[in-house]
């Protein structure tokens, strides 16, 4: 079944080009960091560097959809490749100079996340342009396979690059922006063109346009409103909570944190493989049952709180939440207008990052005066409790689900 996929020539450069792209981004994001710490040597000034990789996402993460879907796709994709490769390249040569200062990696860093915003939400848009509806599911998996393996894969490429010293972290990302064009050249696609106000009032309305869009499509309203709820309640528990909590039990709480992110990102990508061969249209249902796996696997770790229960635990979000994530992009792509789907993809993104960073900021807070086995098993619970009652209340809303779930469920 891959096989016959991969021979299309279009879904195989994009899944080329997006995962090699997607190994520079993860390389340079950690680049920055590390250069910021070497130059400053200032955890303060280091968190900012953190702080201007995610900011612009929340600053600009709406527009980007905006103009995803105002401009045709592939030449606004290889544009902002070709603006990124001087940006990264800029970085390597001005070290090799002398000439590399803190400010400047600043604002590289802005300035590379910035046009991530554009170039994210256009690059999800257009798969569903070069497949068919039933291919979607297969070509989804496939996709979220390439990047997860790119994330499991990146800190072996890492650990090899930084013998060699972490500023040619970028020289390879200037390559894999390079090699991204050269396969976003390849893909061949029609484009619907639309006439619309471009001006900066005009993107303003075209947000406001799609929420009002939105806020009459039940589907995905209520995707949207899962996905931040349970995003949020996730976020600090699985990648602040966990680290703390083995901090707590073991003077190797690194080595076993790598090594527990190692087996969730294995996990993913097993479930990522397997669920198309049953799954071939998937809904909200298949988000919300993902979601109390999810959800099961926070509340396992957080009861039992013990360092093997945390890898038990990590299998079970590793099958849930890709589930949930399958579905999501799945529900996107069939229920929103070729014509929205930019919108669509940075609105969901927006979510997702505004999730992430509240949820840092105030579980962050709690933490202090909490003990960090409550705030696991509470926030497990919460995603049970939200996760349940949206697939109660749609069960309830579709009896044929209810009365045909043993039989129906994967059709």
């Amino acid at each position: 079944m891959y096989k016959n996929l991969l021979l299309n020539k279009n879904i195989r450069y994009y899944l080329i080009g997006g995962g090699i792209s997607r190994l520079g981004d993860v390389l340079s994001g950690m680049a920055f960091l590390f250069l910021a710490y070497d130059l400053t040597e200032s955890t303060t000034l280091t968190t900012g560097m953190a702080i201007a990789e995610t900011l612009p996402y929340l600053l600009f993460g709406l527009v980007g959809g905006v103009i995803a879907d105002w401009l045709p796709r592939k030449k606004l994709l290889i544009t902002l490749d070709f603006i990124r490769i001087p940006i990264i390249f800029s970085v390597f040569l001005m070290y090799q100079l002398d000439m590399l200062h803190y400010w400047y990696l600043l604002i590289a860093s802005f300035s590379i996340q910035t046009i991530g915003c554009f170039f994210n939400p256009a690059h999800r848009a257009v798969l569903p342009m070069i497949t068919k509806p039933d291919e979607r599911s297969l070509t989804n998996s496939l996709n979220d396979t390439v990047t997860r393996g790119v994330t499991v894969l990146s800190p072996v490429v890492s650990v090899w690059l930084l013998s060699y010293g972490a500023i040619y972290f970028f020289l390879i990302d200037t390559l894999t922006y390079l090699i991204s064009v050269i396969a976003l050249l390849q893909l061949h696609f029609t484009e619907q063109t639309q006439s619309v106000n471009k001006s900066i009032k005009g993107v303003f309305f075209a947000i406001a346009d799609f929420f009002r869009w939105a806020k009459s499509q039940v589907t995905i309203k209520q995707l949207f409103m899962f996905t931040f709820l349970i995003v949020f309640f996730n976020t600090w528990v699985w990648e602040v909570g966990l680290l703390l909590a083995l901090t707590e039990m073991s003077s190797k709480s690194e080595e076993l944190y790598a090594v527990l992110q190692g087996v969730f990102g294995g996990v993913v990508i097993v479930t990522n493989m397997i669920i198309p061969f049953f799954i071939k249209k998937m809904s909200l249902k298949h988000y919300l049952i993902g979601a109390v796996i999810w959800g099961s696997g926070i509340t396992y770790y957080g009861i039992f709180y013990h360092v093997e229960h945390f890898f038990i635990g990590a299998i079970l979000v590793g099958i849930g939440l890709p589930i949930s994530s399958l579905a999501r992009i799945f529900l996107i792509q069939a229920k929103v207008p070729e014509n929205k789907l930019g919108r669509a993809f940075s609105s969901n993104a927006f979510l997702l990052y505004s999730a992430n960073t509240i949820s840092l900021l105030f579980f962050g807070a709690l933490a202090a005066i909490i003990p960090i086995q409550l705030l696991m098993t509470g926030s497990g619970l919460v995603i049970l409790m939200i996760s349940i009652t949206g697939l109660a209340v749609h069960t309830m809303k579709h009896p044929k689900f209810g009365r045909g779930f043993s039989i129906n469920f994967f059709k």
